[in-house]
């Protein structure tokens, strides 16, 4: 402060011709001395200030620089506020005084805690630390600032497991009390917002049984303190300091003291004595020799002597050079060649505190500016506790922090950072482990919002973020894979010539066929044998066409559908089993009619005969064919992919269209195998070589039997099962006709030729 007094009264730019006195007063941390002084400085004139002809307002005080803490520093605001005397201080901290209101005529050079709790919050969710313990000075300073801090960190998702606050005149167990809470938390993180004084007593009492290793956090006050550096355990504790500078000429005058200068000062006196180990201008002691002046300052060792790392005191210098240029701006009248300064010119302190609003100046590289709170532009180092290679602890700048920036730009690190016990890893502070993709965060009952347990998705959602509240469900067509991280594509599902079952049956559809053919090829080979005519060819080859038709229209039922496929499953399968039935039914009634021809007088098959036959099979028919024509003109089978069935896949397969057209289709077929078999029934007691009406019933029988129990089996059937319920029945009842009617007849035609006569067969025994 005195370098800086000096060095503008021997300005030439700075209120030339104008010399600034000024009073130094130790408060002593003290809020009552702190007080006192404040009257004593606003009561106007000091009896023993200077009067001299020089001075043209003697013992007015115009500014006041200080005070260092910011307890002491609201209590003076207070006071002097209302005689609008300003007030800058270099050290203050505490957010609540940037409350206009309340301290109208407060300025400060040093930033206010508000940003330095934003710049900590920051830090702390840079590094992934989301549970952390919080430690403050039971003060002004200390519980301010740890509220600014605490705000801060909610709204980056941050959570305390403790907040507890001490001051250094507590009892020794409150002290202990704050260290057991530290000991036992598992946070492994710990802010600390402690003044200096108040943190080497926690330090010393964490000393005396040490705590599990804890990453510290600390405040300006005391991370950025030299004398701390010997604590040992808080070796990688990081935090926000004021920036470094240099003053040109600081050294050269700390270092120009002579005897007379420092037995004028009992500051300097006092400092002198107590580097050197000697008494100044008084008997010599049992411990202390008189001073000899051969003691040389410039070789000393001494944080006094040591401005490489200047911080605080740069910001006495700024504060000095405020009032000052306020001074200036409210004195005197720059033009382009000169300044000029009334010195005889009257100013009040108010004029001071009005040019301190809008002051804006640059000094040695730094602005010096005041926003509408007094608060200057927030701008930080970060510094890191560091073990040397000699083992000592050093402060190292590895960052900074400006709050100018825009938002996401502030925060900056430019070298390594050491942590807890010299690791090169970020350590880990947190409540819960991330919960990875595929699970989502649900809260613990009681516990803050960072301790939660991490639950897997159901089935169909996923998450693919780390820590995502909510799992989200898939789109309709897709599902989550095992990792529930992912949807991809349901697998499709339908009756394919692919797998086992598929075919199975069309193996099996084919070879009916190819059986229906052999016979064929077989009955043409012997079309004029008596076994062959008196079965009705021309009904026995349609029949086995129909059949043949039969098994192959199964193969449309496998395969991917189709809209055209889903048309002609149905129909097909609809038309050619009506043709088969009419057959079956035509030589049912054949055989009634031939046995009643044989009664004496009967002509009765005058009215059965071939045409009739043909119209009889083509009639039945007919109708059948009406109903599926009606059927895809008003609501056809189409394709669909059904989501319902199953969650996890997708089954194609043909919708009905209309549910009555099947049924009805199906009724149809139905009916005419009821009439067919009750007509079987009617001539099952004909003579034994009549017996073909044996076969028929017997083939009814399984076909009724078949397609009954198909009824509820499709019904159940899941997905492609439906499918093969379907085909099974039509080819069981396919294999069912063609085995009851003519496999008898191959047989005596390829291994019983003898019974193939005319006489055996009209043999009634």
């Amino acid at each position: 402060m005195v370098f800086a007094i000096e060095e503008i009264n021997n300005s030439t730019e700075l209120l030339p011709g104008i010399k600034l006195g000024y009073q130094i007063h130790d408060s002593c941390a003290s809020v009552p001395l702190t007080m006192l002084l404040a009257f004593q400085l606003s009561n106007g004139l000091e009896p023993v200030f200077y009067t001299g002809k020089n001075c043209s307002q003697s013992g007015v005080v115009m500014a006041i620089v200080g005070e260092s803490g910011s307890t002491p520093s609201i209590s003076m605001a207070r006071i002097i506020g209302s005689f609008n005397i300003p007030q800058v201080s270099h050290f203050a901290t505490c957010a609540c005084l940037s409350d206009k209101q309340q301290y109208p005529s407060f300025f400060r050079t040093i930033p206010s805690d508000q940003f330095q709790a934003d710049a900590l919050a920051k830090l702390v969710k840079h590094f992934g630390w989301t549970w952390i313990g919080a430690v403050r000075s039971d003060s002004d300073y200390g519980n301010n600032g740890m509220a600014s801090f605490l705000q801060a960190a909610q709204k980056e998702g941050i959570c305390v497991e403790y907040s507890e606050s001490f001051y250094r005149t507590h009892p020794r167990s409150r002290i202990q009390r704050v260290a057991e809470v530290i000991r036992r938390s598992t946070a492994m993180v710990v802010v600390a917002f402690v003044a200096s004084g108040d943190m080497r007593i926690l330090l010393k009492e964490l000393s005396h049984r040490p705590s599990p290793p804890r990453q510290w956090i600390g405040s300006e006050d005391w991370v950025t303190n030299p004398d701390m550096l010997s604590f040992s355990i808080c070796a990688g504790a990081i935090g926000f300091g004021i920036q470094q500078s240099v003053i040109p000429g600081l050294r050269e005058f700390l270092l120009d003291l002579s005897p007379t200068k420092v037995s004028a000062s009992p500051l300097l006196t006092e400092f002198w004595e107590d580097v050197f180990n000697c008494r100044l201008g008084k008997g010599a002691t049992i411990n202390n020799s008189v001073c000899d002046g051969t003691e040389d300052i410039k070789i000393l060792q001494d944080p006094y002597t040591d401005t490489s790392q200047l911080r605080i005191t740069n910001m006495v210098y700024k504060a000095v050079y405020a009032i000052a240029h306020a001074i200036h701006n409210a004195m005197c009248e720059d033009t382009i060649s000169k300044t000029h300064c009334d010195k005889l010119t009257r100013i009040e302190s108010k004029q001071v505190l009005t040019q301190l609003k809008k002051l804006h100046f640059s000094k040695n590289g730094y602005d010096v500016s005041f926003d509408a709170n007094g608060d200057p532009v927030a701008r930080y180092e970060l510094v890191n506790w560091q073990k040397s290679e000699s083992g000592t602890i050093e402060m190292v700048t590895v960052g900074h922090y400006d709050a100018s920036l825009q938002e996401g730009q502030e925060f900056s690190i430019n070298r390594n950072l050491t942590w807890v016990e010299g690791g090169t890893q970020v350590p880990v502070s947190v409540c819960s482990d991330s919960c990875p993709p595929g699970t989502r965060k649900v809260l613990q009952k009681g516990k803050p919002i960072c301790c939660y347990d991490c639950i897997p998705c159901p089935e169909g959602e996923i998450s693919n973020a780390t820590d995502s509240p909510d799992c989200f469900p898939c789109p309709e067509e897709l599902w989550s894979n095992a990792a529930r991280d992912t949807c991809y594509p349901k697998p499709v599902e339908f009756l394919s010539f692919d797998e086992v079952l598929g075919i199975i049956l069309a193996v099996f559809s084919v070879g009916g066929a190819c059986l229906a053919i052999l016979i064929a090829a077989v009955f043409f080979c012997y079309r004029t044998s008596p076994i062959v005519r008196a079965n009705n060819s021309e009904l026995s080859f349609l029949l086995l066409f129909s059949l043949t038709l039969c098994f192959l229209c199964s193969l449309t039922f496998i395969g991917v559908p189709s809209k055209w496929s889903c048309m002609l499953r149905h129909t097909a399968f609809g038309i050619t089993f009506v043709l088969c039935i009419s057959c079956v039914l035509g030589k049912t009634i054949v055989v009634l009619m031939a046995f009643k021809a044989t009664l004496p007088g009967s002509n009765v098959m005058k009215w059965f005969g071939p045409t009739q036959q043909r119209m009889t099979v083509v009639s039945f028919t007919f109708i059948q064919v009406l109903i599926c024509a009606i059927w895809l003109g008003l609501s056809p089978p189409f394709p669909i992919k059904n989501l319902i069935l199953y969650k996890e896949r997708i089954i194609l397969e043909c919708a009905l269209g209309s549910a009555i057209g099947f049924w009805v289709v199906l009724g149809y077929i139905g009916l005419l195998a009821i009439f067919c078999f009750v007509l079987a029934v009617l001539a099952r007691k004909l003579p034994d070589n009549f017996n073909e009406a044996k076969l028929i019933t017997f083939s009814m029988l399984i076909f009724c039997a078949v397609w009954i129990t198909f009824i509820p089996a499709y019904v159940s059937s899941p997905g492609k099962f439906t499918v093969a319920v379907e085909i099974f029945a039509i080819l069981a009842s396919s294999f069912g006709l063609i085995l009851c009617i003519f496999a008898p007849k191959c047989y005596i035609i390829l291994f019983k030729p003898e019974k193939n006569t005319k006489k055996q067969l009209m043999n009634k025994n």
